[in-house]
Protein backbone atom coordinates (compact mmCIF):
# COMPACT_ATOMS: atom_id res chain seq x y z
CA UNK A 1 0.00 0.00 0.00
CA UNK A 2 1.37 3.59 -1.46
CA UNK A 3 1.94 5.78 1.76
CA UNK A 4 1.45 8.67 -0.73
CA UNK A 5 -1.15 7.92 -2.80
CA UNK A 6 -1.79 10.83 -4.56
CA UNK A 7 1.67 10.26 -7.07
CA UNK A 8 -0.48 7.34 -9.02
CA UNK A 9 -3.34 10.06 -10.35
CA UNK A 10 -2.62 12.83 -12.91
CA UNK A 11 -4.54 15.81 -12.60
CA UNK A 12 -6.78 16.85 -15.82
CA UNK A 13 -5.66 19.62 -17.78
CA UNK A 14 -8.52 20.93 -20.26
CA UNK A 15 -7.03 21.53 -23.22
CA UNK A 16 -9.42 24.53 -24.17
CA UNK A 17 -7.96 28.39 -23.20
CA UNK A 18 -11.01 29.98 -23.42
CA UNK A 19 -9.46 33.39 -22.03
CA UNK A 20 -12.85 35.17 -23.35
CA UNK A 21 -15.05 32.86 -21.82
CA UNK A 22 -18.31 34.39 -21.37
CA UNK A 23 -20.59 31.69 -19.10
CA UNK A 24 -19.57 33.20 -15.43
CA UNK A 25 -21.29 36.39 -16.18
CA UNK A 26 -24.30 34.82 -17.64
CA UNK A 27 -27.72 34.74 -15.79
CA UNK A 28 -29.83 32.31 -15.90
CA UNK A 29 -33.63 33.34 -16.71
CA UNK A 30 -35.66 30.16 -17.91
CA UNK A 31 -35.66 26.46 -17.17
CA UNK A 32 -33.93 24.14 -19.74
CA UNK A 33 -35.55 21.59 -21.34
CA UNK A 34 -35.82 18.46 -19.08
CA UNK A 35 -34.96 15.10 -19.63
CA UNK A 36 -35.85 12.07 -17.02
CA UNK A 37 -33.50 9.10 -17.41
CA UNK A 38 -34.88 7.71 -13.90
CA UNK A 39 -36.31 4.40 -16.22
CA UNK A 40 -33.57 3.97 -18.39
CA UNK A 41 -30.03 5.58 -17.41
CA UNK A 42 -31.47 5.14 -13.04
CA UNK A 43 -32.95 2.21 -13.76
CA UNK A 44 -29.66 0.16 -15.09
CA UNK A 45 -28.10 1.34 -11.76
CA UNK A 46 -30.29 -0.41 -9.28
CA UNK A 47 -29.28 -3.92 -8.20
CA UNK A 48 -32.64 -5.05 -8.73
CA UNK A 49 -34.46 -3.18 -11.58
CA UNK A 50 -37.43 -1.80 -11.70
CA UNK A 51 -40.14 -4.50 -12.65
CA UNK A 52 -43.14 -2.93 -14.90
CA UNK A 53 -45.43 -2.44 -12.28
CA UNK A 54 -42.88 -0.20 -10.50
CA UNK A 55 -41.77 1.10 -14.10
CA UNK A 56 -45.56 2.01 -14.90
CA UNK A 57 -45.81 3.81 -11.44
CA UNK A 58 -42.87 5.93 -11.39
CA UNK A 59 -43.93 7.04 -15.33
CA UNK A 60 -46.95 8.46 -14.20
CA UNK A 61 -45.25 10.31 -11.52
CA UNK A 62 -42.96 11.82 -13.69
CA UNK A 63 -46.00 13.07 -16.06
CA UNK A 64 -47.45 13.96 -12.61
CA UNK A 65 -44.34 16.44 -12.12
CA UNK A 66 -44.49 17.80 -15.93
CA UNK A 67 -41.60 16.02 -17.69
CA UNK A 68 -42.25 16.58 -21.52
CA UNK A 69 -39.16 14.06 -22.28
CA UNK A 70 -38.69 10.89 -20.89
CA UNK A 71 -35.96 8.86 -21.94
CA UNK A 72 -38.19 5.11 -21.03
CA UNK A 73 -35.92 2.55 -21.30
CA UNK A 74 -32.76 0.35 -23.10
CA UNK A 75 -35.31 -2.01 -25.65
CA UNK A 76 -33.19 -3.58 -27.46
CA UNK A 77 -31.11 -5.08 -24.10
CA UNK A 78 -34.11 -7.38 -22.40
CA UNK A 79 -37.38 -8.50 -23.19
CA UNK A 80 -38.83 -6.62 -19.93
CA UNK A 81 -36.89 -3.23 -21.74
CA UNK A 82 -39.16 -3.65 -25.29
CA UNK A 83 -42.18 -4.68 -23.65
CA UNK A 84 -42.82 -1.46 -21.60
CA UNK A 85 -42.22 0.74 -24.30
CA UNK A 86 -44.88 -1.69 -26.11
CA UNK A 87 -47.16 -1.25 -23.16
CA UNK A 88 -46.73 2.24 -22.90
CA UNK A 89 -47.89 2.94 -26.97
CA UNK A 90 -50.47 0.40 -27.08
CA UNK A 91 -52.43 1.80 -23.72
CA UNK A 92 -51.98 4.85 -25.67
CA UNK A 93 -50.35 5.81 -22.25
CA UNK A 94 -48.15 8.68 -23.67
CA UNK A 95 -49.94 12.22 -23.61
CA UNK A 96 -50.03 13.90 -26.55
CA UNK A 97 -47.32 16.68 -25.40
CA UNK A 98 -45.17 14.20 -23.68
CA UNK A 99 -42.20 12.83 -25.96
CA UNK A 100 -40.72 9.17 -25.24
CA UNK A 101 -36.86 8.35 -25.60
CA UNK A 102 -35.25 5.81 -26.10
CA UNK A 103 -31.12 4.65 -26.29
CA UNK A 104 -29.41 2.38 -28.42
CA UNK A 105 -25.67 1.54 -29.08
CA UNK A 106 -24.21 1.79 -32.61
CA UNK A 107 -25.18 -1.52 -34.04
CA UNK A 108 -27.89 -2.61 -36.75
CA UNK A 109 -29.46 -5.18 -34.88
CA UNK A 110 -29.44 -3.45 -32.30
CA UNK A 111 -30.93 -0.12 -33.68
CA UNK A 112 -33.69 -2.13 -35.93
CA UNK A 113 -34.71 -4.02 -32.20
CA UNK A 114 -34.91 0.05 -31.03
CA UNK A 115 -37.49 1.46 -33.98
CA UNK A 116 -39.08 -1.75 -33.52
CA UNK A 117 -40.05 -1.18 -30.05
CA UNK A 118 -41.68 2.23 -30.98
CA UNK A 119 -43.52 1.05 -34.06
CA UNK A 120 -46.92 2.99 -33.73
CA UNK A 121 -45.67 5.86 -31.44
CA UNK A 122 -46.79 9.92 -32.45
CA UNK A 123 -42.82 10.90 -31.68
CA UNK A 124 -40.25 9.68 -30.35
CA UNK A 125 -36.22 10.71 -29.47
CA UNK A 126 -33.89 7.92 -30.35
CA UNK A 127 -30.21 8.68 -28.85
CA UNK A 128 -27.30 6.76 -30.03
CA UNK A 129 -24.06 6.92 -28.01
CA UNK A 130 -20.33 5.44 -28.36
CA UNK A 131 -17.53 6.28 -26.44
CA UNK A 132 -14.86 8.92 -27.84
CA UNK A 133 -12.32 9.64 -25.02
CA UNK A 134 -8.73 8.34 -25.22
CA UNK A 135 -8.56 5.85 -22.32
CA UNK A 136 -11.97 4.15 -23.87
CA UNK A 137 -10.77 4.40 -27.73
CA UNK A 138 -7.24 2.59 -26.30
CA UNK A 139 -8.05 0.20 -23.46
CA UNK A 140 -11.72 -0.60 -23.99
CA UNK A 141 -12.46 -0.72 -28.19
CA UNK A 142 -8.38 -0.89 -28.90
CA UNK A 143 -9.84 1.71 -31.87
CA UNK A 144 -8.22 4.92 -33.47
CA UNK A 145 -10.04 8.06 -33.98
CA UNK A 146 -11.32 7.25 -37.71
CA UNK A 147 -12.83 4.10 -36.26
CA UNK A 148 -14.64 5.38 -33.72
CA UNK A 149 -16.34 7.91 -36.25
CA UNK A 150 -17.05 5.65 -38.40
CA UNK A 151 -18.97 3.28 -35.99
CA UNK A 152 -21.00 6.63 -35.27
CA UNK A 153 -21.69 7.51 -38.70
CA UNK A 154 -22.81 3.97 -39.65
CA UNK A 155 -25.30 3.71 -36.08
CA UNK A 156 -26.81 7.06 -37.29
CA UNK A 157 -27.01 6.06 -41.10
CA UNK A 158 -28.94 3.27 -39.88
CA UNK A 159 -30.80 5.44 -37.45
CA UNK A 160 -32.10 7.33 -40.13
CA UNK A 161 -32.87 4.55 -42.63
CA UNK A 162 -35.22 2.57 -40.02
CA UNK A 163 -37.21 6.13 -39.34
CA UNK A 164 -37.53 6.38 -43.08
CA UNK A 165 -39.94 2.85 -42.70
CA UNK A 166 -42.33 5.16 -40.28
CA UNK A 167 -43.15 7.88 -41.95
CA UNK A 168 -46.04 8.15 -39.45
CA UNK A 169 -43.44 9.35 -36.49
CA UNK A 170 -42.39 11.93 -35.53
CA UNK A 171 -38.73 11.23 -34.95
CA UNK A 172 -36.04 13.11 -33.16
CA UNK A 173 -32.28 11.84 -33.25
CA UNK A 174 -29.98 12.36 -30.34
CA UNK A 175 -26.48 11.71 -30.02
CA UNK A 176 -23.70 11.24 -27.50
CA UNK A 177 -19.92 11.22 -27.55
CA UNK A 178 -20.25 9.44 -24.66
CA UNK A 179 -17.12 10.57 -22.13
CA UNK A 180 -17.07 13.68 -23.53
CA UNK A 181 -15.58 15.51 -20.71
CA UNK A 182 -12.68 13.58 -21.08
CA UNK A 183 -12.19 13.08 -24.90
CA UNK A 184 -10.19 15.69 -27.10
CA UNK A 185 -12.37 19.04 -27.95
CA UNK A 186 -11.00 18.39 -31.78
CA UNK A 187 -12.62 14.97 -31.69
CA UNK A 188 -15.97 15.33 -30.17
CA UNK A 189 -16.72 18.22 -32.21
CA UNK A 190 -15.21 16.35 -35.42
CA UNK A 191 -17.51 13.39 -34.70
CA UNK A 192 -20.67 15.58 -33.86
CA UNK A 193 -20.24 17.39 -37.06
CA UNK A 194 -19.94 14.23 -39.09
CA UNK A 195 -22.92 13.14 -37.57
CA UNK A 196 -24.98 16.19 -38.51
CA UNK A 197 -23.79 15.48 -41.85
CA UNK A 198 -25.79 12.43 -42.17
CA UNK A 199 -29.17 14.02 -40.62
CA UNK A 200 -28.98 17.23 -41.18
CA UNK A 201 -31.14 19.08 -39.33
CA UNK A 202 -32.08 22.40 -39.51
CA UNK A 203 -33.85 24.38 -37.05
CA UNK A 204 -37.50 23.37 -37.60
CA UNK A 205 -36.51 19.94 -37.27
CA UNK A 206 -32.82 20.13 -34.83
CA UNK A 207 -31.14 17.30 -33.90
CA UNK A 208 -29.93 16.54 -30.25
CA UNK A 209 -26.30 16.88 -29.31
CA UNK A 210 -25.75 15.52 -26.18
CA UNK A 211 -22.53 16.40 -24.23
CA UNK A 212 -21.70 13.89 -21.20
CA UNK A 213 -19.95 14.35 -17.89
CA UNK A 214 -19.62 10.90 -17.90
CA UNK A 215 -17.53 10.49 -15.05
CA UNK A 216 -16.17 13.90 -13.44
CA UNK A 217 -12.74 14.62 -14.00
CA UNK A 218 -12.17 18.12 -13.20
CA UNK A 219 -14.32 21.00 -11.62
CA UNK A 220 -17.36 22.37 -13.11
CA UNK A 221 -15.44 25.34 -14.73
CA UNK A 222 -14.29 23.24 -16.53
CA UNK A 223 -16.87 21.40 -18.02
CA UNK A 224 -18.75 24.84 -18.69
CA UNK A 225 -15.24 25.93 -20.27
CA UNK A 226 -15.67 22.59 -22.87
CA UNK A 227 -19.90 23.63 -23.32
CA UNK A 228 -19.03 27.17 -24.00
CA UNK A 229 -16.30 26.17 -26.83
CA UNK A 230 -18.45 23.09 -28.50
CA UNK A 231 -21.40 25.70 -28.61
CA UNK A 232 -19.41 28.05 -30.39
CA UNK A 233 -17.25 26.23 -33.01
CA UNK A 234 -20.33 23.39 -34.36
CA UNK A 235 -21.66 24.22 -37.07
CA UNK A 236 -25.89 24.44 -37.64
CA UNK A 237 -25.81 26.21 -34.36
CA UNK A 238 -29.34 26.75 -34.67
CA UNK A 239 -30.69 23.20 -35.85
CA UNK A 240 -29.03 21.78 -32.59
CA UNK A 241 -30.56 21.60 -29.42
CA UNK A 242 -27.07 21.16 -26.80
CA UNK A 243 -28.04 18.64 -23.80
CA UNK A 244 -25.83 17.68 -21.10
CA UNK A 245 -25.65 14.64 -18.54
CA UNK A 246 -24.10 15.19 -15.56
CA UNK A 247 -22.51 12.53 -13.33
CA UNK A 248 -21.80 12.99 -9.63
CA UNK A 249 -18.33 11.12 -9.29
CA UNK A 250 -16.99 14.32 -7.37
CA UNK A 251 -19.90 15.52 -6.25
CA UNK A 252 -20.48 18.54 -8.24
CA UNK A 253 -22.89 17.56 -10.63
CA UNK A 254 -25.30 20.05 -9.59
CA UNK A 255 -22.97 22.83 -10.08
CA UNK A 256 -21.24 21.51 -13.71
CA UNK A 257 -25.20 21.36 -14.75
CA UNK A 258 -26.02 25.22 -13.95
CA UNK A 259 -22.76 26.53 -15.09
CA UNK A 260 -23.17 24.65 -18.14
CA UNK A 261 -26.70 26.24 -19.04
CA UNK A 262 -24.79 29.17 -18.37
CA UNK A 263 -22.50 28.43 -21.45
CA UNK A 264 -24.85 27.95 -23.55
CA UNK A 265 -26.79 24.20 -22.90
CA UNK A 266 -30.56 23.75 -23.52
CA UNK A 267 -31.35 20.71 -21.76
CA UNK A 268 -30.64 18.67 -19.43
CA UNK A 269 -30.94 15.01 -18.64
CA UNK A 270 -31.16 13.46 -14.60
CA UNK A 271 -32.49 11.77 -12.60
CA UNK A 272 -35.08 12.31 -9.18
CA UNK A 273 -32.76 12.85 -6.04
CA UNK A 274 -29.62 11.75 -8.17
CA UNK A 275 -30.05 7.91 -8.73
CA UNK A 276 -27.89 6.61 -11.27
CA UNK A 277 -24.62 4.53 -11.84
CA UNK A 278 -21.87 4.79 -9.18
CA UNK A 279 -22.09 7.95 -7.10
CA UNK A 280 -25.41 9.15 -9.64
CA UNK A 281 -26.60 11.43 -12.13
CA UNK A 282 -27.63 15.12 -11.57
CA UNK A 283 -30.60 15.32 -9.53
CA UNK A 284 -33.15 16.86 -11.12
CA UNK A 285 -35.19 17.84 -7.90
CA UNK A 286 -32.20 19.60 -6.62
CA UNK A 287 -31.69 21.49 -9.75
CA UNK A 288 -35.25 22.38 -10.22
CA UNK A 289 -35.86 23.71 -7.06
CA UNK A 290 -32.50 25.69 -7.23
CA UNK A 291 -34.54 27.59 -10.20
CA UNK A 292 -37.84 28.28 -8.14
CA UNK A 293 -35.44 29.83 -5.34
CA UNK A 294 -34.11 32.19 -7.84
CA UNK A 295 -37.87 33.24 -9.06
CA UNK A 296 -37.56 31.54 -12.22
CA UNK A 297 -40.39 28.81 -12.93
CA UNK A 298 -38.35 25.24 -13.38
CA UNK A 299 -41.19 23.90 -15.52
CA UNK A 300 -41.29 21.25 -12.85
CA UNK A 301 -43.80 20.74 -10.40
CA UNK A 302 -43.48 19.13 -6.84
CA UNK A 303 -46.71 20.48 -4.63
CA UNK A 304 -46.27 17.07 -2.45
CA UNK A 305 -42.42 16.07 -2.47
CA UNK A 306 -43.01 13.70 0.47
CA UNK A 307 -45.24 11.87 -1.65
CA UNK A 308 -42.55 12.13 -4.58
CA UNK A 309 -40.10 10.95 -2.30
CA UNK A 310 -42.39 8.05 -1.17
CA UNK A 311 -43.07 6.73 -5.03
CA UNK A 312 -39.26 6.79 -6.07
CA UNK A 313 -37.94 5.26 -2.38
CA UNK A 314 -40.67 2.68 -3.15
CA UNK A 315 -39.91 2.54 -6.99
CA UNK A 316 -36.12 2.33 -6.34
CA UNK A 317 -35.75 0.13 -3.64
CA UNK A 318 -33.07 3.28 -2.35
CA UNK A 319 -34.15 5.70 0.61
CA UNK A 320 -33.19 9.62 0.37
CA UNK A 321 -31.03 10.73 2.57
CA UNK A 322 -32.61 12.90 5.43
CA UNK A 323 -30.35 16.04 4.82
CA UNK A 324 -30.70 15.55 0.88
CA UNK A 325 -31.72 18.91 -0.21
CA UNK A 326 -35.39 20.23 -0.24
CA UNK A 327 -36.88 16.80 0.49
CA UNK A 328 -34.99 15.39 3.30
CA UNK A 329 -36.91 14.89 6.28
CA UNK A 330 -34.80 17.50 7.92
CA UNK A 331 -33.62 19.74 5.57
CA UNK A 332 -36.29 22.15 6.82
CA UNK A 333 -35.32 21.32 10.35
CA UNK A 334 -33.04 23.14 12.79
CA UNK A 335 -31.92 21.64 15.81
CA UNK A 336 -29.52 24.47 17.22
CA UNK A 337 -30.60 27.49 19.35
CA UNK A 338 -29.22 29.90 17.46
CA UNK A 339 -30.88 28.64 13.71
CA UNK A 340 -34.24 28.40 15.74
CA UNK A 341 -34.22 31.93 17.42
CA UNK A 342 -33.78 33.45 13.72
CA UNK A 343 -36.47 31.27 12.62
CA UNK A 344 -38.88 32.17 15.05
CA UNK A 345 -37.75 35.68 14.20
CA UNK A 346 -37.51 35.45 10.61
CA UNK A 347 -41.63 34.06 10.73
CA UNK A 348 -43.29 36.28 13.23
CA UNK A 349 -41.18 39.69 10.44
CA UNK A 350 -42.47 37.51 8.14
CA UNK A 351 -46.04 37.31 9.18
CA UNK A 352 -46.04 41.44 10.22
CA UNK A 353 -44.95 42.31 6.37
CA UNK A 354 -47.50 40.25 4.72
CA UNK A 355 -46.20 41.34 1.17
CA UNK A 356 -46.22 37.98 -0.11
CA UNK A 357 -42.33 37.91 -0.62
CA UNK A 358 -39.99 34.67 1.37
CA UNK A 359 -37.42 36.24 3.14
CA UNK A 360 -36.53 33.88 5.82
CA UNK A 361 -33.46 33.28 7.36
CA UNK A 362 -31.63 29.58 7.05
CA UNK A 363 -35.14 28.68 4.88
CA UNK A 364 -34.24 29.57 1.54
CA UNK A 365 -37.44 27.87 0.25
CA UNK A 366 -40.86 28.05 1.86
CA UNK A 367 -41.78 24.12 3.08
CA UNK A 368 -45.21 24.96 2.13
CA UNK A 369 -44.77 25.39 -1.36
CA UNK A 370 -43.68 21.71 -1.54
CA UNK A 371 -46.04 20.56 0.02
CA UNK A 372 -43.99 20.36 3.91
CA UNK A 373 -45.67 21.83 6.58
CA UNK A 374 -44.02 24.03 9.62
CA UNK A 375 -44.70 21.96 12.29
CA UNK A 376 -40.56 20.13 11.39
CA UNK A 377 -39.08 23.54 11.03
CA UNK A 378 -37.71 23.66 14.65
CA UNK A 379 -37.32 20.35 16.36
CA UNK A 380 -35.41 20.31 20.06
CA UNK A 381 -33.30 18.10 21.53
CA UNK A 382 -29.85 18.90 23.71
CA UNK A 383 -28.45 21.78 21.78
CA UNK A 384 -31.86 23.81 21.23
CA UNK A 385 -32.60 27.14 22.84
CA UNK A 386 -35.72 28.66 24.24
CA UNK A 387 -36.87 30.06 21.00
CA UNK A 388 -37.09 26.89 19.53
CA UNK A 389 -38.98 25.25 22.68
CA UNK A 390 -41.26 28.13 22.49
CA UNK A 391 -41.84 27.52 18.63
CA UNK A 392 -43.09 24.23 18.88
CA UNK A 393 -45.38 25.02 21.57
CA UNK A 394 -46.82 27.82 19.72
CA UNK A 395 -46.81 25.53 16.36
CA UNK A 396 -48.35 22.45 18.33
CA UNK A 397 -50.41 24.02 20.88
CA UNK A 398 -51.05 27.89 19.92
CA UNK A 399 -49.36 29.07 23.17
CA UNK A 400 -47.21 32.12 22.64
CA UNK A 401 -45.22 32.06 25.71
CA UNK A 402 -43.42 35.13 27.66
CA UNK A 403 -39.93 35.35 27.28
CA UNK A 404 -39.64 34.24 30.99
CA UNK A 405 -41.80 31.50 30.91
CA UNK A 406 -39.71 30.34 27.82
CA UNK A 407 -36.72 30.76 29.74
CA UNK A 408 -38.04 28.88 32.84
CA UNK A 409 -39.60 26.26 30.24
CA UNK A 410 -36.45 25.75 28.56
CA UNK A 411 -34.22 24.97 31.59
CA UNK A 412 -37.01 22.40 32.46
CA UNK A 413 -36.90 20.81 28.93
CA UNK A 414 -33.20 21.07 28.81
CA UNK A 415 -32.87 18.85 31.82
CA UNK A 416 -34.71 16.66 29.93
CA UNK A 417 -32.84 16.68 26.64
CA UNK A 418 -29.41 16.02 29.15
CA UNK A 419 -30.43 13.23 30.73
CA UNK A 420 -31.85 11.16 27.41
CA UNK A 421 -29.20 12.81 24.82
CA UNK A 422 -32.39 12.61 22.45
CA UNK A 423 -34.91 14.66 20.52
CA UNK A 424 -37.62 15.91 22.33
CA UNK A 425 -40.87 15.59 20.75
CA UNK A 426 -43.53 18.16 20.86
CA UNK A 427 -45.78 15.72 23.00
CA UNK A 428 -43.19 14.85 25.50
CA UNK A 429 -42.13 19.05 25.40
CA UNK A 430 -46.24 19.35 25.96
CA UNK A 431 -45.83 17.09 28.79
CA UNK A 432 -43.17 18.46 30.41
CA UNK A 433 -44.84 21.53 30.38
CA UNK A 434 -48.59 19.93 31.75
CA UNK A 435 -46.31 18.51 34.90
CA UNK A 436 -44.14 21.73 35.11
CA UNK A 437 -47.17 24.17 35.47
CA UNK A 438 -49.83 22.35 36.78
CA UNK A 439 -51.90 21.64 33.84
CA UNK A 440 -53.16 17.79 34.46
CA UNK A 441 -54.22 15.48 36.88
CA UNK A 442 -54.85 15.56 40.60
CA UNK A 443 -52.98 19.13 41.99
CA UNK A 444 -53.01 20.60 45.30
CA UNK A 445 -55.11 23.95 44.26
CA UNK A 446 -57.95 22.92 41.72
CA UNK A 447 -60.55 25.44 41.14
CA UNK A 448 -64.52 23.92 42.00
CA UNK A 449 -66.02 27.10 41.40
CA UNK A 450 -65.67 31.15 41.85
CA UNK A 451 -67.75 34.61 42.00
CA UNK A 452 -66.21 37.66 41.08
CA UNK A 453 -67.94 40.19 43.41
CA UNK A 454 -68.58 43.77 42.25
CA UNK A 455 -66.61 46.49 43.59
CA UNK A 456 -67.49 47.50 47.57
CA UNK A 457 -68.70 50.83 48.28
CA UNK A 458 -66.20 52.06 50.32
CA UNK A 459 -63.90 51.56 47.53
CA UNK A 460 -62.14 49.77 44.62
CA UNK A 461 -61.67 46.55 46.13
CA UNK A 462 -62.72 43.72 44.65
CA UNK A 463 -64.36 40.20 46.51
CA UNK A 464 -63.76 37.06 44.99
CA UNK A 465 -65.13 34.09 46.74
CA UNK A 466 -65.07 30.91 45.68
CA UNK A 467 -64.45 27.18 46.40
CA UNK A 468 -61.45 24.86 45.64
CA UNK A 469 -60.40 21.36 46.07
CA UNK A 470 -56.61 21.59 48.40
CA UNK A 471 -55.34 18.36 48.81
CA UNK A 472 -58.40 16.38 47.60
CA UNK A 473 -60.55 18.29 50.19
CA UNK A 474 -62.87 21.46 49.22
CA UNK A 475 -62.50 24.34 50.94
CA UNK A 476 -64.61 28.15 50.73
CA UNK A 477 -62.34 30.81 50.58
CA UNK A 478 -62.86 34.39 50.55
CA UNK A 479 -59.95 37.65 49.40
CA UNK A 480 -60.13 40.74 48.58
CA UNK A 481 -58.20 43.11 46.10
CA UNK A 482 -58.68 45.28 43.32
CA UNK A 483 -59.14 43.02 40.40
CA UNK A 484 -59.86 39.46 39.98
CA UNK A 485 -56.54 38.31 40.42
CA UNK A 486 -55.24 40.07 43.25
CA UNK A 487 -58.49 39.14 45.13
CA UNK A 488 -58.10 35.40 43.78
CA UNK A 489 -54.35 35.64 45.36
CA UNK A 490 -55.87 37.33 48.51
CA UNK A 491 -57.84 34.91 49.10
CA UNK A 492 -55.48 31.92 48.86
CA UNK A 493 -53.04 33.57 51.25
CA UNK A 494 -56.07 34.02 53.78
CA UNK A 495 -57.16 30.57 53.83
CA UNK A 496 -54.01 28.69 52.94
CA UNK A 497 -51.17 30.87 53.65
CA UNK A 498 -50.34 30.64 50.24
CA UNK A 499 -48.60 33.99 49.52
CA UNK A 500 -47.81 35.46 46.20
CA UNK A 501 -46.73 39.45 44.52
CA UNK A 502 -47.74 39.22 40.88
CA UNK A 503 -44.47 40.13 38.24
CA UNK A 504 -46.44 40.00 35.34
CA UNK A 505 -50.03 38.51 34.05
CA UNK A 506 -49.90 38.20 30.10
CA UNK A 507 -53.16 36.11 28.32
CA UNK A 508 -54.59 35.90 25.18
CA UNK A 509 -56.93 33.70 22.70
CA UNK A 510 -55.80 30.05 21.85
CA UNK A 511 -58.58 30.06 18.73
CA UNK A 512 -60.84 32.28 16.80
CA UNK A 513 -64.67 31.98 16.97
CA UNK A 514 -67.13 30.31 18.90
CA UNK A 515 -64.72 27.80 20.31
CA UNK A 516 -62.04 29.64 21.58
CA UNK A 517 -60.34 29.23 24.38
CA UNK A 518 -57.95 31.71 26.18
CA UNK A 519 -54.92 31.05 27.99
CA UNK A 520 -53.36 32.89 30.89
CA UNK A 521 -49.68 33.23 32.17
CA UNK A 522 -48.74 34.56 35.82
CA UNK A 523 -45.27 35.45 37.01
CA UNK A 524 -45.16 35.80 40.20
CA UNK A 525 -42.76 36.00 43.35
CA UNK A 526 -43.08 33.58 46.32
CA UNK A 527 -41.87 35.69 50.07
CA UNK A 528 -38.58 33.24 49.90
CA UNK A 529 -37.72 35.60 46.75
CA UNK A 530 -38.28 32.70 44.08
CA UNK A 531 -39.83 33.04 40.52
CA UNK A 532 -42.89 31.23 40.34
CA UNK A 533 -45.26 30.73 37.03
CA UNK A 534 -48.64 29.75 36.77
CA UNK A 535 -50.34 28.58 33.23
CA UNK A 536 -54.52 28.77 32.93
CA UNK A 537 -56.75 27.76 29.79
CA UNK A 538 -60.36 28.40 29.57
CA UNK A 539 -63.11 28.50 27.77
CA UNK A 540 -63.55 31.80 29.85
CA UNK A 541 -61.14 34.53 30.08
CA UNK A 542 -61.44 35.32 33.86
CA UNK A 543 -61.76 31.80 34.21
CA UNK A 544 -58.04 30.95 33.20
CA UNK A 545 -56.88 33.93 34.77
CA UNK A 546 -58.04 32.36 38.03
CA UNK A 547 -56.71 29.05 36.73
CA UNK A 548 -53.17 30.75 36.43
CA UNK A 549 -52.94 31.48 40.34
CA UNK A 550 -54.14 28.31 41.38
CA UNK A 551 -50.99 27.17 38.48
CA UNK A 552 -48.67 29.18 40.76
CA UNK A 553 -50.06 28.15 43.98
CA UNK A 554 -49.19 24.80 43.11
CA UNK A 555 -45.05 25.38 42.50
CA UNK A 556 -45.23 26.99 46.48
Amino acid sequence: MLTNPEVKYRPFISPIALEDRRWPSNRLTKAPRWLSTDLRDGNQALADPMDVERKMRFYDMLLAVGFKEIEIAFPSASQTEFDFVRALIEADRVPEDVTIQVLTQSRADLIARTFESLQGARQAIVHLYNATAPLFRRVVFGMERHQIVDLAVTGVTAMLEESLKRPQTDWTFEYSPETFCFTEPDFALEICERVLDVWQPTPERPAILNLPATVEVATPNVYADQIEWFCRNISRRDAVVISVHPHNDRGTAVAAAEQALLAGADRVEGCLFGNGERTGNVDLVTLALNFYTQGIDPKLYFPAIRDVVKTVEHCNGLPVHPRHPYAGELVHTAFSGSHQDAIRKGFAAHGQRNDGIWEMPYLPIDPADIGETYEAVIRVNSQSGKGGIAWVIEQDKGLKLPRPLQIDLSRRVQEHADSTGKEITAAMIWAIFEQAYHLTGPQEFELVSYQDGTPSRSGNQRVFAGRIRHKGREIAVTGRGNGLISSAISALEESCGVALDVIDYQEHALKRGTDSQAVAYLECRAHDGRKIFGVGIDDDTATASVKAVLSAACAI
